[in-house]
């Protein structure tokens, strides 16, 4: 009887202890990947860019892509902010205006809502494969 209370005592012990630890999984790159960004209300219309951003050396990186086609050249971000999980801010280096920012905020895992230049509305969607 003593062995079995004791055993009982062990594996109570063992299962509190797996119950209350703490597992550590790695912390995902929730703004890495593709996403589509629509620019709504600009004086030439709604603009769609595609961007599939990358973390190099920490830091996030990516180019804006016109998915229609209708303009070759990608527009290059020349820096990037970010709170990470929260908050990004995309800044495109236009000739016209020099660096443009687009900030976009977590709205869940798959969607962002934000402005450019906070003055036209803007939201991105994540491009899943």
């Amino acid at each position: 009887m003593k062995k079995v209370s004791l055993f009982l005592f062990v594996f109570m012990v063992a299962l509190c202890v797996k119950g209350y630890s703490q597992t550590t999984t790695p912390p995902t790159d929730f703004f890495a990947g593709k996403w589509e960004i629509t620019v709504v209300g600009l004086p030439d219309g709604d603009t769609k860019f595609v961007t599939d951003l990358v973390r190099k050396d920490g830091k996030l990186t990516g180019e804006l892509k016109d998915p229609t086609g209708k303009k070759t050249e990608a527009t290059p971000i020349s820096k990037i902010e970010e709170e990470p999980g929260k908050k990004l801010t995309l800044y495109m280096d236009t000739t016209q205006a020099g660096e443009v920012p687009i900030e976009l905020a977590k709205t869940d895992d798959d969607h962002l809502k934000g402005q450019l230049m906070n003055m036209f509305d803007a939201t991105a969607v994540r491009i899943k494969k």
